[in-house]
């Protein structure tokens, strides 16, 4: 298990809060290297469990943050969001939940707010992203110069995660396709229910990401430094492919689904029609048996030995004509 630092200097596991509600506290260099020391750092991540109070205690009790920053990382809610105050870049955006998460895999949501020398994260479940820079920091694989260059790779690798679960859908939906073109179908249904499910979830959060930077580069360009600047754009770049690769899978979605609902149609249809022609047939002969069936007097061949079989006879006849009928009115 990898091991981060806790502000008293002592060992600390990254899936535990401390008393504080912190995960763990990394110090960085001027040159993006990760240190121990915290009087040789140019800027500081601190990471806390958003659903331990006493984080929540830390981060109402952060004088620096700006109190708009501060509601927003306190709000009960998830709605993604981006902006600026007072210098402070703040949001909250989704990602992946890690595979050890108690929930079941899916999003859940980064809330961020970093300056010039500090980034303050928090979360409520374990998520993918956030790990992956982590680990790479740990081994010392990836080096962060500043607070921007950080949310960059995390959002970078959430996106990347977004894309690997278009592309698992995508094979699903190939699979899915190849099984409905072979008429072995009926087993379709819910696979295509849980993939347009999943792509709707990932589409939504990707338009969500569009618009929020495209708020941030109307509304901030001219307070954003240009690193940031450039960082939203490549962001903004990335989630608009995204975006439209995800539309692309769902018409795609829609149209098997509707090609699965026209063979289901299909297939009640003959089914109706079969129905139909045993109704047609067994009608003449129902009338006939409920005809020579009545208690009373005056029918016909009652007294015939071969009475039995002449109505038989009759009402075969008239079932194969009326079978042959409606047949060919099948065929019109």
């Amino acid at each position: 298990m990898n091991i981060a630092l806790n502000p008293e200097g002592t060992d600390l596991s990254p899936y535990l809060p401390d008393e504080h509600g912190l995960f763990f506290i990394y110090h960085f260099t001027a040159e993006g290297a990760r240190t121990k020391d915290a009087a040789d750092a140019h800027w500081t991540w601190r990471s806390y469990q958003l659903s331990d109070m006493r984080a929540r205690h830390e981060i109402a009790s952060e004088a620096a943050l700006p109190p708009p920053v501060r509601e927003a990382f306190l709000s009960a809610g998830h709605g993604c969001h981006i902006d600026l105050e007072d210098d402070w870049l703040y949001g909250d955006l989704p990602d992946l939940r890690h595979d050890y998460s108690a929930e079941a895999r899916g999003l859940g949501h980064f809330r961020f707010a970093f300056n010039g020398t500090t980034l303050i994260g928090a979360r409520k479940q374990p998520l993918q992203s956030v790990d992956n820079i982590r680990k790479a920091i740990d081994n010392g694989s990836r080096r962060f110069r500043s607070p921007a260059e950080l949310i960059e790779a995390v959002m970078g690798q959430s996106l990347d995660g977004m894309a690997a679960e278009l592309t698992g859908l995508s094979d699903a939906l190939d699979g899915i396709e190849d099984r409905i073109v072979c008429d072995a179908w009926h087993n379709e249904r819910q696979a295509l229910v849980d993939a347009r499910r999943h792509l709707v979830v990932i589409h939504r959060q990707m338009a969500t990401l569009t618009s929020l930077f495209r708020h941030l580069d109307h509304s901030h360009r001219n307070d954003l430094p240009d690193a940031i600047n450039d960082m939203a754009a490549r962001l903004s770049h990335r989630a608009q492919t995204l975006h439209h690769d995800g539309e692309q899978l769902q018409a795609r979605a829609r149209l098997l689904q509707d090609e699965l609902m026209a063979k289901l149609t299909t297939q009640s249809n003959q089914l109706l029609y079969v129905l139909s022609v045993m109704t047609a047939v067994l009608l003449p002969m129902t009338i006939i048996s409920g005809l020579f069936g009545m208690n009373v007097g005056g029918l016909p061949l009652v007294n015939t030995p071969m009475g039995f079989w002449a109505v038989s006879a009759v009402s075969l006849l008239i079932a194969a004509a009326v079978y042959f009928y409606v047949r060919r009115l099948g065929r019109m």
